[in-house]
């Protein structure tokens, strides 16, 4: 049956919702079916983000009507939308650190008896994951996943509690192509019950492979709701943002000399577990060597040990002949090495201070910035308002908290930051993870100047369709071990994949 001849489980009629003057969605009205993967598209701060957070109950319209159920709803709290069936999955996680995976599954769950015993949850929580078929270590702290695991707790959490319409926000964007086949299989179950999914991504082509509709959103504003079948990535993308997309990227011999070596290196994670196995890696000035591999692999562990967020347990890193396996990250800074972290908000950023503290958080030891006992404030205005001109960083004031901006435009400031400090090395961990098709394209041309500046780069992606236009070389990383590293001659996508799930006998053909 063709999704627009369903019953509507949501009906949205002329919302509309500003902040601070600025509108976030402007008369916005869609329908979501019953029994319909339903995706949401646009770029970031086209308002998908807003109209989700409505519609779970986190914000309320200005004006507006959302309809479930055929009855008016205005939702004062997520707990009464989950109540009437609609639950979401944030692109930014609510977790809670500290507790198990067990405990977060049954935290705020009705279900979940006053008294019970830890047992009793991991028990339960594997049960969950059973039914519904995706895994994580009931028994871990969140602390202590990889942002991929994370982000398959959360979607956990969502539907353990029954959701009728069920929201996730760039589900896929840590998670592997394999991984997002598994939930893509998961969210046809689902809808073959009866339930509806809204998609966000901004990954078009699994947009177009999984979705049964597609609505797209541009400055506020409905543009079109469309079915996916016909649709084309092209089209798409020119709906979302008025403009061609992709990016096109020059390869030619890398002739600059070692910037990075790692040879021997051993690390634990933070769950005291070895996590990278007698690692052997190097990067040469001008050229951007590619890691590929599922999330949780050992990727987060590389990008800290060389930026010295982590210590290795044996073996040794060296910048431009310098060892730096024990040096603090002030020292590898000094070196020229910038850093775009895999978690933006709790690494790369102070969410609650404002943009221009942000901009100048690497750099306000600089004698540009700093008199070494006093801040140069009119300096650091005008600094932090070149990096939000030359990122194209869309925010109303460099005074705003940076966590209102939305997450393209927290990633746009990052990059920008971290390139400048990038004289030498770059290391970059999933830059471009969460973006829409502008802002990643964005991302990614600034990491190729940089390599084109001389600097060497090391690019951590699990979008292994992304590492094979940018890179110059691509290593796959498995259960914390180095598979194989191969140049732009012998790039094969299918045997790359195998080796991203540990499968070694594609070696031999």
């Amino acid at each position: 049956m063709s999704a627009t001849l369903r019953p509507l489980a949501v009906e949205v009629r002329d919302v509309t919702k500003s902040f601070g003057g600025v509108r976030a969605l402007d008369g916005v009205s869609l329908d979501l079916a019953e029994g319909e993967v339903h995706a949401l598209l646009g770029e970031n701060g086209a308002g998908k983000t807003t109209l989700s957070n409505i519609l779970c109950g986190l914000y309320r319209a200005d004006a507006g009507e959302v309809i479930v159920g055929g009855g008016e709803r205005h939702f004062q709290s997520p707990a009464q939308a989950i109540e009437a069936g609609i639950g979401m999955v944030h692109q930014h996680f609510k977790l809670v650190n500290s507790m198990t995976v067990a405990e977060n599954l049954h935290l705020g769950s009705p279900d979940t008896p006053r008294v019970v015993s830890a047992r009793a949850l991991v028990a339960s929580a594997q049960r969950m994951m059973d039914d519904i078929g995706l895994v994580v270590d009931p028994t871990a702290k969140v602390w202590q996943l990889s942002v991929g695991e994370q982000q398959r707790v959360e979607i956990l959490r969502v539907l353990a509690r029954g959701a009728r319409v069920l929201i996730l926000d760039e589900p896929t964007a840590v998670l592997a192509a394999t991984e997002a086949d598994e939930l893509f299989a998961v969210m046809r179950r689902l809808v073959a019950g009866g339930r509806t999914v809204v998609f966000i991504s901004h990954k078009l082509n699994e947009v177009l492979q999984v979705s049964d509709r597609i609505s797209v959103l541009r400055g506020g504003r409905h543009v079109v709701t469309r079915e996916a079948a016909g649709a084309t990535a092209r089209e798409l993308a020119r709906l979302m943002t008025g403009e061609e997309m992709g990016i096109e990227v020059e390869h030619r011999e890398v002739t600059g000399e070692t910037v990075l070596e790692l040879r021997g290196v051993t690390s634990r994670n933070s769950r005291g577990v070895v996590a990278l196995h007698d690692v052997d890696l190097s990067v040469r000035g001008g050229e951007i060597l590619g890691v590929a591999g599922v999330s949780g692999n050992g990727q987060t562990e590389l990008a800290e040990v060389v930026t010295g967020l982590r210590s290795p347990e044996a073996g040794t890193i060296t910048i431009d002949g310098v060892d730096v396996s024990a040096a603090s990250t002030r020292r590898i800074a000094d070196l020229g090495v910038g850093h775009i972290p895999e978690d933006r908000i709790g690494v790369g950023m102070v969410a609650s201070a404002p943009v221009k503290d942000n901009a100048i958080l690497r750099h306000y030891r600089s004698d540009e910035l700093s008199s070494k006992q006093f801040l140069r404030r009119d300096r650091i205005l005008a600094f932090a308002t070149s990096i939000v001109e030359a990122g194209r960083v869309q925010t109303r004031s460099v005074h705003m908290p940076a966590g209102q901006m939305s997450g393209g435009n927290q990633q746009r400031l990052v990059a920008r930051r971290e390139s400048l400090l990038a004289d030498r090395l770059l290391v970059a961990a999933h830059p471009t993870r969460g973006l829409d098709v502008l802002a990643a394209k964005q991302v990614q041309s600034a990491i190729v100047e940089r390599r084109d500046a001389g600097c060497a780069v090391v690019m951590i992606s699990d979008d292994l369709d992304e590492l094979l236009v940018v890179a110059d070389r691509v290593a796959v990383m498995y259960e914390g071990r180095i598979m194989g590293v191969f140049d732009r001659a012998s790039f094969d996508r299918e045997h790359i994949g195998l080796l991203m799930g540990g499968r070694t006998e594609a070696v031999a053909g």
